[in-house]
């Protein structure tokens, strides 16, 4: 994600003392329909990956895709999430998109 601009270290705030984490992706195109599959993966990579206490917010770097909000909305929602990955076949998805990752 990082070699095609998606992820970059600039878009990555961590409040160590506030104990939070706020990521933002810019898809390839506006229009890419694999934006929530992707901010879902790099949530569910960074509730994975950091303690507990850290509140973790992944959201699109604004102007970058044409249904932001939504998508923005639907990655802030924890019960959506939690009830994303009870879907078997996203949870899936997203663990294959994790394969390899650090």
């Amino acid at each position: 994600l990082e070699v095609l601009g998606v992820i970059r270290k600039e878009q990555i705030e961590v409040d160590d003392e506030q104990s939070k984490v706020l990521v933002y992706f810019s898809p390839t195109i506006s229009r890419c329909s694999m934006a929530t599959l992707i901010g879902l993966s790099i949530k569910v990579k960074l509730l994975r990956s950091l303690p507990s206490r850290f509140k973790v917010r992944v959201e699109i770097t604004p102007g970058t895709h044409e249904t932001e909000e939504d998508i923005n909305k639907q990655l802030a929602d924890k019960e959506r999430v939690a009830a994303a990955m009870e879907n078997p076949n996203l949870a899936k998805m997203v663990n294959i998109c994790l394969e390899g990752s650090f």
